[in-house]
């Protein structure tokens, strides 16, 4: 799980699971994402030296694609490695709000439903419960400042699908 698991990474149940989440939440809502970041997680698993991501929009404008990366310093139980990642974020063609689909060299894909707080100042992405996988909450923070992010990534065992803990904390810098 790494860093998917870093800045990681990301997020799908409909939009109307979110208690509390803004339902008209368009991806022009996250234009303040484009560009690229670079982060600074803690967390216990894997202590990723140097990571990274960008947003960008393509597909005249259509999806918002992230590109996320992580390198990992060797360790007595590990070589080094690195971990990268793709999340397309998209609108649901059924008016069903953001999705995202999330891709990795580790072998995971992971589906994301996405929505923001009533003030737009959190942006969360979560995936399906399951019994018998993890679920993954990511989660940005944005900051009053264009340059800053916090984000938090959590993992909930399978079969206790809101029993989450934090796996990652951290901050992205727009470079």
């Amino acid at each position: 799980m790494r860093l998917l698991v870093a800045v990681s990474v990301v997020c799908a149940m409909t939009v109307g699971v979110f208690a509390g989440q803004s339902k008209g939440a368009s991806l022009d809502d996250l234009k303040f994402l484009v560009g690229e970041w670079r982060g600074e997680g803690d967390g216990k698993p894997g202590q990723a030296a140097t990571g990274g991501f960008s947003f960008n929009f393509e597909l005249q404008g259509k999806v918002l694609v992230r590109r996320n990366f992580a390198e990992y310093a060797a360790t007595q139980e590990r070589p080094a490695f690195r971990h990268d990642d793709l999340m397309i974020v998209y609108e649901d063609s059924n008016g069903r709000g953001l999705h995202a689909s999330y891709y990795d060299s580790e072998g995971h894909t992971i589906q994301y439903a996405v929505a923001f707080s009533p003030d737009k100042r959190t942006l969360t992405f979560i995936s399906d419960p399951s019994r018998s996988a993890p679920r993954y909450r990511f989660i940005f923070y944005r900051q009053a400042k264009d340059d800053l992010l916090n984000f938090e990534f959590d993992i909930a065992p399978p079969g206790k699908p809101e029993a989450f803990s934090k796996y990652i904390d951290g901050k992205a810098f727009r470079k």
